[in-house]
């Protein structure tokens, strides 16, 4: 009999790569998205598992919906991927943030409780909890320090899905997932608005990429590789959270220059810095140490080098603009963005 799965946030990257990753694995996959003027399937779509999932409408805020949904489904495993992802966005709208990322998580726990307790559970937890860090590198027991709405938020989360699991006995894991790209990012994060504006600068879209603190460093993996250590987390004899990384960091400026690099340009010809993108309160330095997850799980945190990963999201920008470029009229403004499907 197929194992069944929910996932919410399945529109976003790594809700994409878990569908595609549990379809391989023949689970029989529902995926829920929120009620839109314009729903966004694009990912889906690029990956090619549009068709072959269950969507099912879902709001956090609504705790008819959540239930709706696990009464639906009646899943096996649920993987909390639906959340307020922007950092920067968690600044103008910490409330929602806070109502979504955390209240929100509460709901869809809550409903798991009390519909059927043998469910496995998995909760997207993040490395900025950990701030202004207070060791090199983290590990599942550094202490956290949120620096954002978005990170208090996370926070929150992370904590009521141990009190749940230990309240309730819930197989409930958190994921502690370090920064994770693919071509699949949106284009308001760092990583692919480097990439994207490498394209349109190659193709004489643009001129310029006005880019925030190029001191920050992170540890930056690929996120079809770290969907799999979620599904491996859920595969455990006993529940056990798990810090997901590469335990490699490299600075905003270090990704920039290789990836103009890997695109014959030099960056020094076409980036700016300007305050408008630095955030109130920022994370300097995020190193993970993968070892836990390494000798628990047998997960592979150096299958994909920084170098390739950027080679990956250069290379598939350049089609994309490309396509688009010779099929829809494009004007030539710099730093904007030119197609709504980009949009999270």
């Amino acid at each position: 009999m197929k194992k069944k799965a929910l996932i919410t946030g399945v529109t976003g990257q790594d809700g994409a790569y878990l569908a595609k990753l549990l379809l391989k694995k023949n689970y029989k996959v529902y995926g829920t998205y929120r009620r839109v003027s314009t729903p966004n399937f694009w990912r889906l779509e690029y990956l090619g598992v549009l068709s072959k999932i269950e969507l099912i409408p879902f709001d956090l805020l609504d705790q008819s919906s959540i239930l709706e949904a696990i009464q639906l489904a009646k899943p096996d495993e649920v993987y909390n991927l639906a959340a307020q992802s922007f950092v920067g966005a968690s600044f103008e709208q910490p409330v929602a943030t806070g109502e979504i990322t955390g209240l929100g998580l509460t709901r869809l726990l809550d409903t798991i409780k009390n519909c059927d307790n043998n469910i496995r559970f998995y909760q997207a937890s993040s490395s900025e909890l950990y701030g202004n860090v207070a060791e090199v590198p983290q590990n599942e027991k550094t202490p956290f320090r949120p620096k954002s709405p978005y990170a208090a938020a996370k926070l929150y989360a992370h904590w009521i899905t141990l009190n749940y699991r230990e309240a309730y006995n819930l197989f409930a894991v958190c994921g502690i997932l370090f920064n994770h790209e693919s071509p699949l990012r949106g284009v308001e994060f760092v990583t692919r608005k480097i990439t994207y504006n490498i394209a349109l600068i190659k193709n004489g879209l643009a001129n310029k990429l006005v880019l925030g603190n190029l001191d920050a460093k992170r540890d930056w993996g690929y996120a079809e590789d770290y969907v799999e250590a979620m599904w491996l987390m859920l595969q455990q004899e006993k529940p056990k959270d798990y810090v997901i990384a590469t335990g490699k960091t490299y600075t905003v400026k270090e990704f920039v220059k290789r990836a103009f690099k890997y695109a014959g340009l030099d960056y020094k010809n076409y980036v700016e810095v300007s305050d408008k993108y630095l955030r109130p309160s920022d994370v300097d330095l995020l190193l993970g140490d993968p070892s836990k997850a390494e000798s628990d799980l047998g997960w592979n945190s150096s299958k994909t080098s920084i170098d390739n990963l950027i080679k990956m999201m250069v290379d598939s920008d350049l089609k994309l603009v490309e396509a688009q470029k010779s099929s829809v009229n494009i004007y030539k403004e710099s730093n904007i963005k030119l197609y709504d499907h980009f949009k999270e």
